[in-house]
């Protein structure tokens, strides 16, 4: 068995019940989202060369968040470069949608505020849904399943897909 298997199948154990499932199914997404909004927020305008504000832009642009997902598919390619390839393409909607709330909400700050509420309310599910399961997260055993938790949800999407990971 690989390392992701194992790593698939520990994190399974703990969700099994299936409104825990449906919970993950839209929180650990938001729970990602937020994190990489969060860190666009960080303003990093002194650091790096900024580019305009057209949708596109945070294509361009190197940020916290940029560097902070290259940091994550780096550890997703270490398990399985399947797995890698289509994080990155869900990495670029992320980056995408955050820079389209940035032009939206008009500041780091508001972008800052807007998710880490989403954050906070996802968390509250995620602990609320493994209340009802009766287990506790994985990732208070070991920090690497809070990477493991996108994962899962992306092997049952690839196993749809009949992709091989």
């Amino acid at each position: 068995m690989s390392k992701l298997n194992a790593l698939l199948s520990e994190y399974g154990e703990s969700h099994q019940n299936s409104t825990n499932k449906l919970i993950h199914w839209f929180c650990v997404p938001l729970i990602f989202l937020s994190i990489v909004g969060m860190l666009y927020a960080i303003p990093s305008e002194q650091y790096f060369t900024p580019t305009d504000d057209s949708f596109f832009g945070s294509f361009k642009r190197i940020n916290p968040a940029s560097i902070g997902l290259i940091i994550a598919l780096l550890y997703y390619t270490s398990l399985s470069r399947t797995m890698a390839f289509f994080f990155g393409l869900w990495m670029l909607i992320c980056l995408g949608i955050v820079h389209w709330m940035y032009l939206t909400v008009g500041s780091n700050m508001n972008l800052l505020y807007l998710n880490l509420a989403i954050f906070v309310v996802a968390w509250i599910f995620q602990f609320v849904g493994h209340n009802i399961e009766g287990k506790k997260p994985s990732f208070l055993k070991d920090i690497q399943f809070l990477l493991i938790g996108p994962a899962w949800l992306m092997h049952f999407i690839l196993k749809r897909l009949n992709i091989d990971f």
